[in-house]
């Protein structure tokens, strides 16, 4: 086993590369013990990071490169000795999260010239990689991932199983519908390149330090101070967490735990001797998801793993091994993935199998990769939780961490591998070893549009959640939380809708529809509990003062008014869009999307002075969020209440608190996020049942049902409402998607991201927020779009869709997303005018077929039923899921 490592890592003599390495990295002979005294730890840096695999090395080097040399990399054992090591060396970047796919492209490139840069063999060859589809689901889901790679710049087709076999001459075709051909992916030394990364940044002044074990981080009034390690103390400013499957443990040693919910799961892969002919070296990787393997050549030989149906969780009670040493081997559980991949290539009967491998692979709730500040800790920073995809994604993540850290936002919108994405209910052992069960064989399984976790869940619910389960609710989960779906009506068949797996029109299209007919001429209610809650409020008028600045919309308004509002970075970006209404003269109610729980309370918590007399509370979990949607809401409301709730006695973007049957205290809102007609009701959380019982008594008369979110969202599209998350990040700002309404540009007040918007309105939009209808689409026999899809502009490509659903009132699919303008000889981005959108003739691929679309940049005003003014319209609820 030693000997087949040596060869695996190539034993690369990289120390000698640079005259440094002798100074700081322990000598040690070849029986690997320390001949000299290791030289000691500096007494400060400005930055510290914890562990020397590719992740750790990755943002060492992106550091240097972009001029922070004040750095030292600790590595508790050798470096690259961890999971790295044990990487079977597949730069893969067929991926179907945007982000995931820029960082695993950027990695690729990376490592095919760093032995150039750095001297040292990195193994790395362009072998391309070939992805295996045995049914039609399967290949639409491998056409919309080329759909994407295509427009990124990333060569790629579909192919035949015929070319399959030309590719490759050893793989059975015969069950296989087609494939995807990726010729650029790549195969790499993976400890290899690690190594290459900290010779370049031991080279461009960054200390490294093997053998020396990070127990603790320093912490003062929320910011790190230092980090103690088992050779002494080293003051810095910024801490780096890349300790892998170690870094859970490492963010709950501090004197400020950090959580970091990933955990660790067994990962086999056997190896053989080479073929009787070797496999040339540059013959494509192959990757059979649906056979749950992927194969590669391996000297003359071949490597294969797999991600099988039940995985075996590691270390849940926390263990501490320095470095991952071989874990036993186990035949029996190998056996279904040897059997698939017997089936793939039936000649590797014959070959002699040199040995099972089981490393320690970590994985995350959700299946991307952890990193940023954490939300507790100023100054300590994550990078970990890579899904078995770590030599694919490390050099991207490492740049965009390392970007982060220098510039304070790196250069693209991570928000999708954000840890403030995650609270600390997900970092629950049990919770993560349940749900890396479940993530473990999700890598391979068929991922349809709108699936759910199954493990994790009932954890956050609204008090209502019981009635509204009994009265036939399918629930989704959102941060933690369950929210209804749709209402399955009695009689239907349950167990078909549960099982509704698919790219095409869904078996809960007509329940949607209905509920949606009701929203537009009765009265439906949505629980929309999940809403991120919170109050800010001051003795004086300092919480006007500051979330005048924080906030880009005026919210001086009188006591009652409810505004809508960006908060924005200092580029103009959305951080935050968000629904604040003023309570009293001194104290003001938030409204935000379920995942900014703990990402807004950050931002806010990290902008506001410190001041005694300001306080910000989460009321998240103090109230029941009741959506009233319908033209019938204002007549439950009115004789529930006894008090007039007409436009004329009650107007838009309206706050009150009122009596609802028995119960008080009620903060009523005239908005419903979705731009009909309606109320949303704040109610103390011990009155919900109360109130939704007496809601649904009166309601009868006026044909009230329950509804969901699948409703909600077919409501806010067609009305060409943006959510924040799915449309607005931190990258688009208000100019670029027709809210500059919404932004006191002219008051004279400064907040957060003014100039960037003013140099927007002066110069013009380089994309614009714009809503398709599709023309030629089939709603029952094509496929549909979800979201993601490119739109092509004249046959040029132009952006993708950001969300989609279909309109009832429209009888057609209704997209919303982005169009640039990009100079078709340069490339160069240039401004996006009105012209420009109504002019073109548009086009959506879906899955690599193309349907005619009609370009809009207001909704259709017919659809308002109510005619309200028009700011009024424009303004209700353009909010989020």
């Amino acid at each position: 086993a030693a000997g087949m490592f040596l060869r695996l890592l190539a034993d690369v003599r990289w120390r000698g590369a640079d005259p440094k390495w002798r100074s700081v990295a322990c000598c040690r002979s070849a029986s690997g013990t320390a001949e000299s005294q290791p030289v000691p730890l500096p007494a400060q840096a400005q930055v510290v990071i914890c562990g020397g695999g590719i992740a750790g090395t990755s943002v060492a080097y992106h550091l240097a490169k972009l001029g922070w040399k004040d750095v030292v990399l600790l590595e508790q054992g050798r470096l690259a000795a961890g999971t790295t090591r044990f990487c079977a060396g597949i730069v893969s970047t067929a991926r179907p999260v945007s982000i995931e796919l820029k960082m695993a492209d950027y990695s690729n490139k990376l490592y095919e010239q760093l032995e150039q840069e750095t001297g040292v063999q990195t193994g790395y060859v362009k072998t391309g990689s070939v992805s295996l589809a045995q049914t039609q689901d399967r290949l639409i889901s491998l056409k919309r991932i080329a759909s994407s790679l295509n427009v990124s710049g990333i060569p790629c087709e579909i192919i035949s199983p015929k070319q399959v076999a030309e590719l490759h001459p050893l793989i059975n075709i015969h069950d296989l519908v087609g494939a995807m051909y990726v010729p650029e992916d790549a195969l790499v030394l993976s400890a290899n390149v690690s190594l290459a990364l900290a010779t370049a940044a031991s080279r461009n002044g960054v200390q490294i330090h093997e053998r020396t074990s990070v127990s603790h981080v320093s912490v003062q009034k929320g910011r790190v101070t230092g980090v103690e390690t088992d050779r002494g103390h080293i003051k810095c400013q910024y801490f780096v967490n890349c300790a892998g499957q170690w870094a859970y443990e490492l963010g709950h040693s501090g004197e400020e735990p950090v959580n970091i919910p990933l955990h660790a799961c067994e990962h086999f892969y056997l190896l053989t001797h080479p073929l009787k002919e070797p496999l040339a070296s540059n013959v494509p990787t192959v990757v059979d998801p649906d056979g749950r393997i992927y194969i590669r050549n391996w000297q003359g030989g071949i490597l294969s793993g797999g991600f099988e149906k039940n995985p075996k969780p590691l270390f849940t009670e926390g263990r501490n091994q320095l470095e991952i040493h071989n874990l036993q081997e186990d035949w029996d559980h190998f056996e279904p993935l040897l059997s698939a991949l017997l089936r793939r290539m039936p000649n590797v009967e014959a070959l002699q199998i040199m040995q099972l491998v089981n490393c320690p692979e970590s994985f995350t709730p959700d299946m991307r990769c952890i990193m940023g500040e954490s939300p507790t800790v100023r100054g300590y920073f994550v990078l970990a939780g890579m899904n078995s995809a770590g030599i694919s994604y490390g050099g991207g993540a490492g740049k965009y961490l390392a970007e982060w850290m220098v510039h304070g936002y790196p250069s693209d919108n991570v928000w999708p591998l954000d840890v403030k994405r995650f609270g600390a209910l997900q970092s629950s052992r049990t919770f993560l070893r349940h749900r890396v069960m479940e993530v473990m064989p999700l890598m391979c399984d068929l991922k349809v549009p709108r699936w759910d976790f199954q493990t994790g869940r009932q954890l956050r619910t609204s008090p209502l959640y019981d009635r509204l389960d009994a009265q036939g609710a399918r629930w989704m989960e959102k941060h933690g939380f369950e929210r209804v779906k749709y209402f399955v009506p009695p009689g239907k068949d349950l167990l078909d809708l549960d099982q509704s797996k698919t790219f095409y029109k869904p078996d809960w299209f007509d329940i949607v529809g209905s509920e949606v007919k009701c929203c537009k001429e009765a009265v439906c209610v949505i629980d929309m509990s999940s809403f991120t809650k919170f109050e800010i409020s001051s003795t004086g008028d300092q919480a006007l003062q500051s979330l005048q600045y924080l906030f880009s919309n005026d919210l001086d308004v009188p006591v009652g008014h409810v505004v809508h509002t960006g908060m924005l970075n200092e580029n103009g970006g959305y951080e935050n869009d968000c629904s604040i209404a003023r309570l009293s003269k001194r104290s003001f109610f938030m409204i935000s999307p379920t995942d900014q729980q703990v990402h807004c309370w950050t931002w806010l918590k990290n902008r506001l002075p410190e001041d005694s007399n300001l306080t910000l509370e989460d009321v998240t979990w103090k109230y029941t969020a009741l959506n009233l949607i319908g033209p019938r809401a204002v007549d439950v409301l009115s004789e529930l209440s006894y008090v007039p709730m007409t436009p004329e006695h009650f107007p838009s973007f309206f706050c009150k608190e009122m009596s609802v049957g028995y119960a008080n205290g009620i903060r009523v809102m005239s908005i419903t996020h979705t731009g009909e007609p309606g109320f949303m009701l704040y109610i103390p959380i011990e009155y919900a049942l109360h109130v939704y019982n007496e809601v649904m008594n009166m309601g009868q008369k006026y044909g009230i049902r329950n509804a969901g979110y699948y409703a909600l969202r077919s409501l806010r599209i067609e009305k060409f409402f943006a959510f924040w998350g799915q449309d607005l990040d931190a990258f688009t700002t208000p100019m670029e998607c027709g809210r500059e309404f919404q932004v006191k540009l002219e008051k004279g007040t400064e907040f957060v991201g003014r100039e960037a918007l003013l140099e927007q309105k002066q110069n013009g939009v380089y994309k614009r927020f714009t809503m398709f209808i599709l023309e030629d689409h089939d709603t029952d026999m094509d496929l549909w779009p979800w979201w993601g899809e490119p739109i092509f502009r004249n046959g040029r490509y132009v952006g993708k869709t950001t969300s989609s659903a279909y309109s009832y009132t429209l009888e057609r699919h209704v997209c919303l997303g982005f169009v640039q303008h990009l100079d078709e000889k340069t490339g160069e981005e240039l401004v996006v005018t009105t012209d420009f959108i109504n002019q073109g003739e548009y086009e959506i691929d879906i899955a690599g077929q193309r349907f005619q679309a009609k370009a809009k940049l207001y909704p259709f005003s017919s659809l308002f039923t109510q005619r309200r003014r028009k700011d009024e319209v424009e303004l209700s609820g353009y909010q989020r899921e």
